[in-house]
């Protein structure tokens, strides 16, 4: 991260002239784990890894929970609701304490904070006194908490490794992130199965002693220092007016708002999926996810290699993404479902990693918690709308409707954003033929009309 104002890191407003092909500074391909070399982010990386693993048992545990104490989708779309709402509340506020308060400490108090949640509803669980109105309470408790531990997260990385690094770092998260996903649900799979859920839980309010002993062992003089946003009134304002003026920046929020909430709800689709459709239990839930983290982690390691962020490759992933969606809807067995998720994970990760990447290579590192903040707002926060909505679709009118339903709505999006950003940078469509082959793609408008007699 630049330790000055952040003027050279982002780009000038009145700069922005091609919002589908937006790129951050051009650089080389690197190596895939560049950023291992840095000794903090090895650390951070690490301590992720662990408490990655464990969270993810947790999530599986507390969707099976949920639907064995209810047997409702609903019931699962308001427990993740309740995780995400506090984001959606009071996320933006999150983003103004983390401009103002430093990283690592503030990492201190909310992994802590949510390792005793998680030691909590253990101990309901394992003692039997558990019902689904606690862990309804535990839900929003860990709510609370990423409400400051995502931005802060989020903008830590570029204090561990620099800008030059960022994306690699972002690409690697998500590739972390992912490769848990592989292990933690088939773990989870067999504890819940083999011992009960409690376990997980108890897992994962463990696994927090990882991160939080290498946030301790981090080297303070190696940090990219930050000037820290001064406590004053009007930041919140501030921070929404920045985004406001900056296409590149809104459009890609809305994009990921929409899917997020609409798209993103696997644990409502494929727990129904599991249980409803094909009547296979928590093993087939767990295989779901599991093939999905195989894809996600495919598109994380594949965004690790590039040196830029198109907004244009943001655009097509989404879309691909819904297509895909609707057609895993249709899928009329268990394996075609199953394996569908592979591919829905490789273009899930790269809407993810390319919205992310783009929006802190594009901001001012001074603003980077609140764009941060509302960036995580809208993409977690949309599901205490969307969770509900789809979970009574899913209920009402079948599984398959409402993953079809989800992603319809993320492709809509997608083609209606691309339109949208295409004007914005004065593109205009151009369909041709190139070596044999039908070619659409945009071009800037005056190429357009100067191509035009020769057509």
């Amino acid at each position: 991260m630049s330790t000055g104002s952040g003027a050279a890191s982002a780009p000038a407003p009145d700069g922005y002239d091609d919002p589908t092909a937006h790129d951050t500074p051009r650089t080389s391909r690197t190596s895939m784990f560049a950023s291992l070399k840095v000794r903090n982010y090895r650390l951070f990386f690490t301590g992720q890894v662990v408490s990655n693993i464990g969270t993810w048992m947790q999530r599986i545990a507390q969707d099976w929970l949920v639907l064995s104490l209810t047997g409702s989708s609903a019931a699962v779309g308001i427990t993740t609701a309740l995780q995400f709402l506090p984001m959606l509340l009071f996320g933006l506020y999150g983003g103004v304490l983390v401009d103002r308060l430093r990283k690592r400490p503030t990492l201190l108090v909310t992994q802590s904070a949510m390792a005793v949640t998680a030691l909590f509803l253990a101990v309901l669980t394992l003692t039997g006194h558990v019902q689904v109105w606690h862990v309804y309470v535990a839900a929003f408790a860990m709510g609370l908490a990423t409400v400051v531990d995502n931005p802060a997260r989020q903008s830590f990385v570029s204090e561990l490794v620099g800008r030059d690094q960022l994306q690699n770092a972002v690409s690697l998260n998500s590739a972390n992130f992912q490769s848990a996903r592989l292990v933690g649900p088939a773990v989870a799979g067999l504890m819940i199965t083999g011992v009960g859920t409690g376990w997980a839980f108890l897992a994962n309010g463990l696994s927090f002693v990882a991160p939080l002993s290498c946030l301790l062992l981090m080297r303070a003089r190696d940090l990219h220092a930050v000037q820290r946003a001064p406590r004053g009134k009007g930041q919140l304002r501030e921070g929404l007016h920045y985004v406001a003026g900056r296409p590149e920046l809104i459009w890609t929020i809305t994009l990921v708002g929409f899917i997020g909430t609409f798209g993103f709800n696997f644990p409502v689709f494929l727990s129904a999926f599991a249980d409803d459709v094909f009547d296979a239990g928590a093993g087939a839930y767990s295989l779901f996810n599991t093939l999905m983290a195989v894809g996600s982690l495919a598109g994380a390691l594949l965004a690790a290699r590039r040196g830029t962020a198109r907004l244009r490759v943001l655009i097509a992933a989404a879309v691909a993404f819904g297509a895909l969606e609707i057609v895993a809807a249709t899928a009329p067995g268990l394996w075609l479902f199953a394996l569908l998720m592979v591919p829905i994970g490789v273009f899930s990760m790269t809407v993810n990693v390319t919205a992310n990447t783009s929006i802190q290579m594009s901001t001012d590192p001074a603003m980077r918690g609140r764009v941060m903040a509302l960036y995580m707002m809208v993409f977690l926060g949309g599901s205490p709308v969307g969770a509900p909505i789809v979970g009574w679709v899913t209920d009402t009118y079948g599984a398959r409707v409402g993953f079809a339903a989800g992603g319809a709505v993320a492709a809509t999006a997608a083609i209606v954003i691309g339109l949208v950003l295409a004007r914005v940078g004065n593109l205009r469509l151009s369909v041709g033929w190139h070596r044999g082959h039908p070619q659409v793609r945009f071009v800037p408008r005056e190429r357009r009309e100067a191509l035009a007699p020769a057509a």
